[in-house]
């Protein structure tokens, strides 16, 4: 029962109402929820709807200026830090007047970014440094080099591999636009940004060494384990290959010989002729027999009419443009003097420290050069497979390097004959694929002619090493009537690739294929450039007993006489054989090579001597340089009687020369020839006069075209002389 009675008051507990006593409020319920709140305000002006920026100030599309993008370059998040590079970007496009004037603060934020640990930043960063530098001068820029190297060789030793080869596409691009600066002190152990560059270079390529140390063994400077892909190491080499390149170049006088500075439409200069000759002051004494006047490459200067009296009063004003390059800092004029000082007490060339340097550096790269070649040569010139553009350019980079360490090596007479052993045993591996024949790609058939072209180069620095890169102990061996089998078997070997060399050098000549599957076609201007140093070798290595002709020499001449007159090779065809021809009026000259030695040779000589004057009436005036060139060739030829000068010779030349003035037209009568079209005062018209002789009617032919010209006094003084 008691429980009955509970529920009954439960019960009535629910339905009772409570009393509500005087002066109390109303009580809450129990489960009531509290719908109060407190609002804070939060005070932000930059943000704020009321405030106005000042318009004059420069910014993006998101409205941010230029502090504020360098403020988010410092922001913890990858993509504020991509967004701020592209910002920065957009701004200088849109203003370029900030470019000069905030490039100190711009560069020292952009700087800590080249060590970026996000990929998408460095790439963001290395494609706005591609933008910036054109856009600025290098003066603007060398203030802040020591920086921009600093953070990039400290990015080269990064613990993160990927780092390290965004950093050397850094490099790529300060050696594109500021490439003295990335060499500065390269051969300085650690005191220039150059030396670090190249520490950084063989750290990642894991070749280790100390530099400032021509001797002993290597150490290493780089305990990484990492491989690097193909790729990778394609940018390093490449990198490092350009590095070399431009720190070898102002190196004393073999800086000429570098391929990348060969320029067809320029005078070609014979450095392959330097070992040839007893001393270099008679090389440069018979380089200056075929130099072109100044003012046939120039335009603009000041020509000075000749007279027949002279002018006491003549001022001779020597324009000033050639003058007006960058003057000398006193620390380049001091170390001229020592240097100076340092060749009048007899003590080693200036040249020794440098190339004994080279030297090192081509002695630690070896192992990893070949390897790399004989990791990629197998896959990119075996028939029939596809190799992958990386490994393509992997071989043409490892070559273009061991050309660019031992040339200035083996031009120099500081060789030794551990560079010249070093040489051949790259060129042995080498040899199984050469010649490489292309493809239906023209990137690998491109790949391929510059891989046949660097070998003949190379071939071409043994067979032109100078005689002290040998030791003594080598020349008393090679005296030997029975030389050792090791020495022997080394000699076979050069022979043999001689003879595939020569073989190639004449089917390219002749305009012939490697393959029969391909079609021949024709040697251009850059090639055939960069094959003069081969042919020279070639054509000056001693004959064999019971051969009196040089194929090559013949090969060369025909190639010379059935090119057209307008030909791009032209003009370097005619430079290099008349060379061949005044070689053997020099008395300095102790080479192999010598005219008259042979009669098809003389012959051939005598063929392309007598075609000139056609090549002078089919070029006229078009191009003024091998104009020149034809003439001067022409002048030194007779000048030294040379021995294929004879009567006959000089009244067939006087007789193709007469129609260059004028022709005699049997209806229309005395015509002008290709002499009045050439510029009023320029000296090429007086050059042509100097070959005034009375043979084959060139003499009255001459009367004619100078009749009524500014040059008729200067030919009536030669006439009267």
């Amino acid at each position: 029962m008691p429980k009955s009675s509970k529920k009954k008051k439960d019960k009535a507990a629910d339905f009772s109402k409570a009393k509500l006593k005087l002066g109390k409020g109303k009580q809450a319920a129990s489960n009531v929820i509290d719908t109060s709140f407190k609002a804070r305000s939060i005070n932000l002006p930059t943000q704020s709807i009321a405030s106005h920026k000042n318009a004059d100030v420069p910014s993006t599309k998101r409205r941010l200026t230029f502090d504020d993008l360098l403020a988010h370059l410092k922001h913890y998040s990858p993509g504020t830090r991509k967004d701020a590079i592209l910002g920065l970007r957009e701004l200088l496009e849109g203003h370029n007047e900030l470019v000069e004037s905030s490039l100190t603060p711009l560069l020292n934020a952009l700087v800590r970014l080249i060590g970026d640990e996000d990929a998408g930043v460095r790439k963001n960063l290395l494609s706005f440094f591609s933008w910036l530098f054109p856009r600025v001068d290098v003066e603007h820029i060398l203030p802040h080099s020591s920086m921009l190297l600093l953070f990039t060789t400290s990015a080269q030793t990064h613990i993160f591999p990927e780092i390290r080869i965004d950093a050397v596409r850094f490099l790529d691009v300060f050696l594109e636009y500021i490439p003295q600066l990335v060499i500065s002190g390269w051969r300085e152990d650690g005191k220039g940004s150059g030396s670090r560059v190249l520490e950084g270079y063989l750290g990642i390529l894991n070749a280790g060494t100390r530099f400032g140390e021509t001797d002993g063994p290597l150490k290493a400077t780089s305990t990484a384990s990492v491989v690097l892909t193909p790729a990778s190491k394609l940018v390093v080499l490449r990198s490092l290959s350009t590095f070399l390149i431009h720190a070898l170049a102002p190196t004393g006088d073999f800086q000429k010989s570098c391929r990348e500075l060969f320029d067809p439409s320029n005078p070609t200069q014979a450095w392959y002729l330097k070992n040839a000759f007893s001393s270099e002051e008679a090389y440069h004494t018979f380089e200056r027999l075929l130099q072109p006047s100044f003012q046939a490459g120039s335009k603009g200067h000041p020509v000075q009419v000749w007279e027949a009296e002279v002018d006491e009063g003549d001022d001779f004003i020597i324009p000033a443009v050639p003058w007006s390059k960058p003057c000398w800092t006193l620390d380049e004029l001091m170390n001229g003097i020592e240097c100076s000082a340092v060749e009048a007490e007899g003590h080693d060339s200036p040249e020794t420290p440098v190339l004994s340097f080279v030297a090192h550096i081509a002695q630690t790269l070896h192992s990893t050069l070949l390897a790399t070649f004989l990791d990629c040569a197998p896959t990119v010139f075996s028939l029939g497979s596809t190799p992958s553009e990386a490994e393509t350019q992997l071989v043409v980079t490892v070559v273009r390097i061991i050309h660019t360490l031992y040339e200035p090596i083996l031009q120099s007479s500081l060789a030794k004959q551990n560079d010249v052993d070093n040489l051949s045993s790259l060129i042995g591996y080498m040899t199984p694929y050469f010649p490489s024949t292309g493809g239906t790609d023209g990137k690998f058939d491109r790949a391929c002619e510059e891989f046949n072209l660097i070998f003949c180069e190379l071939t071409s620095l043994l067979l032109n090493a100078p005689d002290n890169s040998f030791s003594k102990h080598q020349k008393r061996r090679s005296r030997n009537p029975n030389p050792s089998h090791k020495h022997s078997q080394r000699d076979s070997v050069l022979s043999s690739q001689t003879c595939r060399v020569s073989d190639y050098v004449i089917r390219r000549l002749r305009g012939q294929s490697d393959s029969p599957s391909q079609i021949g076609h024709v040697l251009g201007a850059s090639a055939y450039v960069s094959l003069l140093p081969t042919i020279w070798a070639l054509i000056n290595k001693p004959l064999p007993r019971d051969t009196t002709t040089n194929e090559v020499l013949c090969t060369v001449i025909d190639h010379a006489l059935k090119l057209s007159s307008k030909s791009p090779c032209k003009r370097l065809t005619i430079e290099f054989v008349a060379r061949l021809i005044l070689l053997s009026s020099t008395p300095q000259y102790h080479g192999n090579m010598r005219v008259g030695r042979d009669v098809a040779e003389d012959q051939k000589f005598e063929s392309w001597l007598i075609h000139l004057p056609q090549v002078l009436w089919e070029i006229g005036s078009s191009n003024l340089l091998s104009t020149e060139t034809v003439l001067r060739v022409l002048l030194r030829i007779l000048q030294r009687r040379s021995k294929l000068v004879h009567d006959e010779t000089i009244a067939s030349l006087g007789s193709r020369l007469a129609p260059f003035f004028s022709v005699n037209h049997s209806v229309r009568g005395h015509l002008a020839g290709p002499y009045r079209n050439l510029p009023a005062q320029s000296p090429i018209r007086r050059l042509a006069l100097d070959l005034g002789m009375d043979v084959g009617g060139l003499l009255a032919a001459v009367n004619l075209a100078v009749e009524g010209t500014g040059q008729e006094n200067y030919w009536n003084h030669l006439t009267m002389a």
